[in-house]
């Protein structure tokens, strides 16, 4: 090939490599360690850590009638934070009871000795092992947080997870735990055709294939904590923390103020942690 003839065609091929450059997507940005919560990030086949820089501020103390659960979730989020041995949680039970938010409080409550949170959505938990190996060199401890979980019949994600928590010959590091909520205790959705799959020889029940998958991977939880809908006098305590904590004067609290809190309650047909929130955000906000 003469000079020229190769001059030209490696500034083509220059040119090409210049094109398919363009065409890829952008290195994902390095952690920004400095943060003390994360989300997971996908685009293109790339994933990185988001950071969130004002996580909510949350406290145990605003959290209120679920003392049981608080105290169960700040035991074992403490043994972890000073290095002993801790389990991975499955927060489940009634929505807007408070079990993410008690998660977040954790977070504020520890994240002066070193916790931090990296958010993960259930569609990207098949990126689980890279997240894990991005953390095990830090020497900070990590909760990987997955909100509202829930799987249908065959999704990818439920292997990985799965396989995260107790499923695989690589031994998860030290530094890491994984705290989910749902409302389905199994993560599942479980049919009624399954208890046909039960039957009964020598005295000895035999559950159904179904059914045992489903539960193995609830059961890699080694901590279950459960959340109850509140009475009425818990969702009305509720909503005097709230406004306390918004600035309303509580000693205007009143017969209108409690009948407007149980109004806005069943025009929402649930009493929950959540709704007394929202009330006392509405009442704080028209008083001012």
């Amino acid at each position: 090939m003469k000079s020229d003839d190769l001059a030209r065609f490696l500034a083509r091929a220059e040119n090409l490599l210049d094109q398919v450059q363009k065409l890829l997507p952008a290195a994902p940005p390095d952690p920004d360690w400095n943060a003390l919560a994360h989300r997971w990030r996908t685009r293109q086949g790339r994933g990185w850590l988001e950071p969130i820089h004002r996580p909510q501020q949350i406290r145990f103390s605003d959290l209120c009638d679920i003392d049981d659960q608080k105290a169960r979730l700040d035991a074992n989020t403490r043994q972890f934070v000073r290095g002993h041995r801790a389990n991975n949680v499955l927060l489940t039970g009634a929505r807007g009871t408070g079990k993410s938010s008690l998660v977040r409080a954790a977070l504020n409550e520890y994240a002066a000795q070193g916790l931090r949170v990296i958010e993960v959505d259930k569609n990207d938990l098949i990126d689980l092992p890279h997240i894990v190996d991005l953390v095990a060199q830090r020497s900070e401890r990590f909760i990987l947080f997955a909100d509202d979980l829930s799987f249908e019949d065959g999704e990818p994600a439920y292997k990985a997870l799965k396989s995260v928590l107790d499923g695989s010959f690589a031994a998860v590091p030290d530094n890491v735990l994984i705290y989910a909520t749902s409302n389905r205790r199994h993560l599942m959705p479980e049919y009624f055709s399954e208890n046909l799959q039960t039957r009964h020889g020598d005295g000895e029940l035999h559950p159904g294939e179904a059914v045992e998958e489903k539960v193995s991977l609830s059961e890699r939880f080694g901590l279950w904590i459960s959340f109850y809908s509140f009475n009425q006098e818990e969702y009305l305590s509720i909503v005097r923390h709230w406004l306390a904590e918004f600035g309303v004067d509580l000693a205007a609290w009143d017969a209108t103020i409690r009948h407007e809190a149980l109004l806005w309650s069943q025009l929402r047909a649930s009493r929950t942690g959540r709704v007394a929130w929202q009330f006392a955000r509405d009442y704080a906000g028209r008083e001012a």
